[in-house]
């Protein structure tokens, strides 16, 4: 599916903070068959990743020393500056302040009252994902939280985001949605099944066209599969954690 705009709240924009621009390059590129394109000084040696002439996810260095690797999921959003009120009213807390990047739009770096981090996107020329839910590129957001009464109030009111508990599932799951149109999810990790020393996080999940071949590829490539493929009602999935140690997941949907 091509994109050129993203409604208020929508997941826009995904990106990666690693220690090794090149060798998250060289992997992602085998895997998806992403390019990345030319960089400058300008950007701090922020990279943006295409496919099919489309961008889908950038990669950036580590700027402080104890920075996460992880993938960052960024939301929509019609004026940054308004956004990041509102997440400081629902008790959020800033990361990076609403900044300019050239003029591209305007973004900021938050942590919502659950200990999740996460990054809104006001659009100038760059809109976000040129391209999503096809093979290689982004087609979910989740958040993995122990207290899905406090994330979904906290991001109705910082971001618009109504919720309601997804039908057909064997465990309890809940979407997210703008204007009745499902855009993201979360799944409550509260229970003894999961591992206690995993944080409150948004993960991403990218499309694949065949969920195992793509587990033996990452680890031909130097990565882990951290969930082996399962199957789900919608699909086959796995969590995967690349070479650097940012994991990821993803899914082959079903026909």
């Amino acid at each position: 599916m091509r994109k050129t705009s993203y409604r208020a709240g929508t997941p826009a924009w995904v990106d990666l903070s690693t220690p090794d621009i090149d060798a998250t390059t060289a992997f992602y590129g085998a895997l998806f068959g992403w390019r990345a394109t030319e960089t400058s000084e300008d950007y701090g040696g922020y990279i943006r990743y295409e496919l099919d002439g489309e961008a889908v996810a950038g990669a950036g260095p580590l700027m402080a020393d104890g920075q996460p690797i992880v993938w960052s999921s960024y939301f929509a959003v019609d004026d940054a500056d308004a956004a990041a009120a509102r997440i400081a009213d629902a008790g959020g807390q800033a990361i990076v302040a609403p900044m300019d990047v050239m003029n591209l739009g305007r973004m900021g770096v938050f942590v919502d009252p659950t200990g999740a981090a996460f990054g809104i996107w006001q659009a100038g020329t760059f809109p976000g994902a040129g391209i999503v839910n096809e093979p290689g590129s982004l087609i979910w957001n989740e958040m993995l939280t122990r207290d899905v009464s406090r994330s979904t109030s906290f991001y109705r009111d910082a971001l618009g985001l109504t919720s309601k508990a997804s039908e057909g599932t064997e465990v309890p799951y809940t979407e997210l949605q703008v204007d009745g149109k499902t855009v993201a999810g979360m799944m409550d990790i509260s229970g003894p099944e999961w591992p206690a020393e995993m944080p409150p996080q948004w993960v991403v999940y990218f499309d694949v066209t065949d969920c195992d071949a793509a587990c033996a590829k990452v680890e031909e490539l130097g990565g882990m599969v951290a969930v082996p493929p399962t199957d789900i009602p919608i699909g086959r999935f796995a969590v995967l954690t690349d070479p650097q140690g940012a994991s990821f997941s993803i899914i082959q949907m079903n026909e």
